[in-house]
């Protein structure tokens, strides 16, 4: 199984969660965007929004801070960071820093000039988005029938020796594309990861969530995406975790019955929104801080602060399910305005998943798996 992030990555998060530090920080460079995914929370062009973008020397002060506080890894994310000009005024300042930088892109604006710019310095990991198998799908879906370009693009990273990894975010509108996109990714040589579950729209464009599928749909898709990744002796030791009700690390990371934050957000990461609000997680809308007031510091220091009081639906931590799934702060939020209800989406996800998963083992390797 392709491990996700090095382990070196994972032993400083550990280790700056328990000392406070921000060891990553996410920079929300812009809210503007050429694709208008049905299901994103972010939809802006321009009108008027570039003007009140934080200028890369902002960008760059508060990146300063935060590695002075402690900042090792840096995500560059947007909207689609590559529609400002000035992006590598922003990534090579953050580089000259001793920041391991990963890059958030639809994959779209990419060039031969960029792609060139970027193999002078390259980043720890570009992430694509690959939102379908097809020219039809993309214009579906995105808005735009730039399938082909997007795969040229991460053929010519590829070729640059640039390390690239793709993510799939599985709607109404392209979850039929699911085994085609694999095999898109099994031919280009990269790591994917798809996910079938959106987070209702909490930040900017209220109109956003379309397509997202019901929680049946969504548990039919992330079973199907674990019937095409696993080799069968692996789906089967997921099935016999799930009837045990454990949960392997590699699928679970931090501790999945903590009451509080389990993830990272607020305790050794943090997100910058393109205005200059820090959240704990970009899906997040509180707490908030503000470190263009108050300073890097002082807003850090707040965010750790209220993140270590949050506490998940009491009912969550006695669940017997509560270790395969996915519930988190963020989703709570999103999902039911607060801490305090189980978010209903994600309950009937979590008991569908478990259900489809024992279908599919009794069905591939006979037994009893209930």
């Amino acid at each position: 199984m392709n491990r996700e992030e090095p382990y070196l990555s994972t032993y400083l998060h550990s280790k700056g969660r328990k000392l406070g530090l921000p060891v990553s920080g996410n920079f929300e460079l812009t809210s503007r965007c050429n694709f208008r995914c049905p299901m994103c929370y972010i939809h802006g062009t321009d009108g008027g929004l570039k003007a009140r973008e934080l200028s890369a020397e902002t960008w760059l002060s508060l990146a300063s801070q935060a590695v002075k506080r402690g900042m090792i890894f840096a995500l560059l994310t947007g909207g689609e960071p590559f529609i400002r000009e000035d992006f590598f005024e922003i990534f090579r300042g953050m580089k000259k820093m001793g920041l391991m930088i990963s890059i958030n892109s639809n994959g779209s604006l990419l060039n031969e000039e960029i792609i060139d710019r970027l193999a002078e310095d390259p980043p720890f990991r570009m992430n694509i988005s690959l939102y379908g198998a097809s020219d039809a799908t993309y214009k579906n879906m995105c808005g735009i029938p730039c399938h082909d370009r997007v795969v040229e693009n991460i053929q010519s990273l590829r070729a640059h020796g640039i390390d690239t990894r793709l993510n799939v975010s599985l709607t109404e509108y392209n979850s039929a594309d699911l085994e085609k996109i694999l095999k898109t990714a099994k031919e280009l040589g990269v790591h994917v990861k798809a996910s079938s579950y959106m987070y209702p729209p909490t930040r900017y464009d209220k109109s956003a969530g379309r397509g997202r599928l019901t929680a049946e749909q969504a548990a039919e898709a992330s079973v199907r995406y674990d019937t095409l990744r696993f080799t069968d002796d692996e789906f089967r030791g997921r099935a016999e975790n799930m009837r045990k009700g454990v949960c392997r690390a590699e699928e679970c990371p931090g501790d999945p019955t903590a009451e509080g934050i389990s993830c990272r957000a607020g305790n050794a990461s943090f997100w910058l929104t393109w205005e200059g609000k820090m959240l704990p997680c970009g899906l997040m809308k509180a707490p908030v801080a503000y470190p263009l007031e108050a300073g890097f510091d002082a807003a850090w220091d707040r965010i750790r602060e209220k993140s270590a009081a949050i506490r998940l639906p009491s009912a969550c931590s006695s669940c017997a399910k509560r270790n395969m799934c996915s519930i988190c702060a963020a989703i709570s939020e999103s999902e039911t305005g607060g801490y305090d209800t189980p978010p209903e989406y994600v309950c009937e996800m979590t008991e569908d998943i478990y259900r489809f998963t024992l279908e599919e083992a009794e069905r591939r390797f006979g037994g009893k798996n209930d």
